[in-house]
């Protein structure tokens, strides 16, 4: 999976094949318009508030494909939130030059604002990733035995062996949380990918070309894209391990919709005039049909699951927006590392 996303060459992310969209190889939140990152914007501006509008706020995106997202943010912050605008400075990781390459050309009108590191920095502000975890190389593991890949003659074939105890299915994963709370000196992470957090939780890999699942990951290697399910609870749990905080767990439609009901209100109980407090989102044809598509529940409402971490941020702080309708805290606190229905029934009930 590792070689086959991101070989230096022939890669399906590195060499700039990745296609994403209605005329691509799949579909994401940013393939809607820009209605997802003025969402987003309005989340960060609150953090931005919440950290006491300090000077240098770093917003942190890994995984920014062609960095419509970060102009998405930035249009709709220097338009809306120009206090905010003229505070942040804009960070993309990215170690592959044709995707920074691409990325610059979206981004040439915020070139001030922006700047590229091919790994995590220390940071104050907001990580920041969307379908960025369901792309990480994973074991495959199941009955106690581990899948690798072997050649039988001109064709690679699945070899089983009995996996090391030691050994996770998402240990690249947890390593890019391990990471990450290392360099994150204040602030908050959000982390939006399909997911489950249930008793059930089942890891599939699923091979994805021209929004067609195939059936086999050996099926034009370098050409498709590759992705498991995000194992929320084992992130979670490494991430408290390592002095991050959870600080709410829900599915995309409650998170948009909890910024969408607090936009404009700055604080306040009652909206003031003129802004989108009083008309939350412009009322257009394209705009509705954005929105719809989002929050549907047969749509990505549902699909995506958003998990928020923080770290040096006061505990008793009020919700972030995005969770304002979600009844209780978002914790893992006692749940095991184990992967039993028990402990991720536990789990469940918390997220």
């Amino acid at each position: 999976m590792h070689q086959a996303l991101y070989h230096p060459e022939h890669g399906y992310y590195s060499s700039g094949r990745c296609a994403i969209g209605r005329k691509g190889d799949y579909f994401t939140n940013v393939s809607v318009g820009p209605l997802f990152g003025q969402l987003l914007g309005a989340q960060f501006a609150e953090i931005w508030k919440r950290l006491g509008k300090i000077d240098n706020f770093m917003i942190v995106e890994q995984g920014a494909h062609d960095g419509q997202f970060a102009h998405d943010v930035l249009e709709s912050l220097q338009k809306g939130a120009p206090e905010f605008f003229g505070a942040l400075r804009y960070r993309i990781v990215e170690p592959f030059p044709i995707l920074q390459k691409r990325q610059s050309r979206t981004l040439e009108l915020f070139r001030d604002k922006l700047e590229w590191r091919d790994s995590l920095q220390p940071f104050v502000g907001v990580h920041f990733s969307n379908e960025l975890l369901d792309a990480t190389p994973v074991h495959l593991i199941s009955g106690g035995r581990e899948k690798f890949i072997g050649v039988d003659g001109d064709n690679f074939v699945f070899v089983e062996r009995p996996v090391d105890d030691d050994v996770k299915s998402n240990e690249a994963a947890l390593d890019w949380i391990d990471n990450l709370a290392a360099n994150l000196q204040r602030g908050y992470v959000i982390a939006i990918d399909y997911g489950r957090s249930d008793a059930e939780f089942q890891g599939n890999v699923q091979v994805r070309a021209r929004h067609r699942i195939l059936d086999s990951p050996f099926e034009h290697i370098g050409h498709a894209d590759i992705t498991m399910h995000v194992d929320w609870p084992s992130i979670a749990e490494r991430a408290q391990a390592h002095g991050l905080r959870v600080v709410g767990c829900t599915d995309q439609h409650h998170f948009l919709t909890g910024i969408i009901s607090e936009l404009g209100r700055r604080g306040s109980p009652e909206p003031p005039p003129g802004d989108w407090g009083q008309s939350p989102l412009p009322d257009s044809p394209k705009t509705k049909r954005e929105l719809r598509t989002l929050l549907h529940p047969e749509m990505l409402g549902r699909a995506f699951q958003v998990l928020a971490l923080s770290k040096n941020v006061d505990s008793a702080a009020p919700k972030l927006a995005g969770f304002k309708f979600v009844r209780e805290p978002r914790s893992v606190l006692g749940v095991s590392q184990d992967t039993t229905s028990e402990s991720r029934a536990r789990y469940a009930r918390r997220c």
